[in-house]
């Protein structure tokens, strides 16, 4: 049994604000907003994440473009009706925002879970001999409502998670990273969409 819930769902991501923000929803009178933080990687790359905020956190003197932000929350996922296809869409939920310093000593990018496997993880390899093991984790949060989490992978992980099974509970850190891929349409046309998941770095079967 999962003693604290809020424990089994964090992740802090630093990085530069990249878009202003945009009306998402509302809940209880609560209107909550989205914007894009690009994150680095600890390669020359980085990661461009969707961030959704809630008005009593929003200040304009921190949200501006281009400001360096550290960001405390958790990783949300919710499902997109849209083009009469069901779309599980991840964001990070914020908890805390504040400006950030570029010598901060802390992971950029650093994603803790607890949940439990509610899908057979595939294992495959890449062209190049790459290792890979996909996983669908349900993480649970309050009032029994979970958060449906894709994690990917590499090597010894993958190996390891080919062998777990529905139901398995895990731990697991890494980061959340952004993946541009080519979609074929019916009609023949390809158009480049963007997948978020988590790339495991560490897993623990609890």
């Amino acid at each position: 049994m999962q003693s604290d819930l809020n424990e089994n769902n964090s992740i802090y991501l630093r990085g530069k604000v990249k878009s202003s923000l945009t009306f998402s929803h509302e809940v209880y009178g609560e209107g909550f907003y989205n914007f894009f933080v690009e994150a680095n990687r600890l390669s020359d790359s980085s990661d461009i994440l969707p961030v959704t905020i809630s008005e009593r956190l929003i200040n304009n003197d921190v949200l501006k473009i281009g400001n360096l932000v550290g960001i405390t929350g958790q990783i949300r996922s919710y499902n997109n009706y849209s083009e009469q296809k069901n779309r599980l869409i991840l964001t990070v939920f914020t908890k805390d925002i504040k400006l950030a310093e570029d010598n901060s000593e802390k992971n950029p990018n650093n994603v803790n879970l607890n949940g439990f496997i509610c899908k057979q993880p595939v294992y495959r390899t890449t062209p190049f001999g790459r290792e890979i093991s996909d996983i669908l984790l349900a993480v649970n949060r309050s009032y029994g409502k979970s958060d449906y989490i894709p994690l990917i992978c590499w090597g010894r992980n993958a190996r390891f998670a080919q062998n777990l099974n529905i139901g398995s509970n895990i731990r697991i850190s890494g980061r959340m990273q952004s993946r541009i891929y080519q979609k074929k349409l019916e009609t023949g046309e390809t158009i480049e969409k963007t997948a978020y998941e988590v790339s495991v770095s560490k897993m623990e079967l609890m």
